[in-house]
């Protein structure tokens, strides 16, 4: 599956981490997201949907199956 992520909008709420936290995880510095698995297995579709939908900065886009 594919999704993009645009880093430079992160505001660090950490939502993402939390709704889908093998795929993704948050900077220890300042909180900005970290892409642990690029390509994560369908699986996690609705996870990544999930961190993208309550995601208040909209940094998780085009999310593909």
């Amino acid at each position: 599956m594919k999704f993009d992520i645009n880093v430079d909008k992160c505001v660090g709420a950490g939502v993402c981490a939390l709704a889908a936290p093998e795929v993704f995880d948050q900077n220890d510095d300042d909180g900005i997201i970290v892409v642990l698995d690029p390509n994560p297995p369908r699986e996690q579709a609705q996870r990544i949907q999930d961190a993208a939908t309550r995601c208040p900065a909209a940094v998780i886009t085009n999310v593909q199956p």
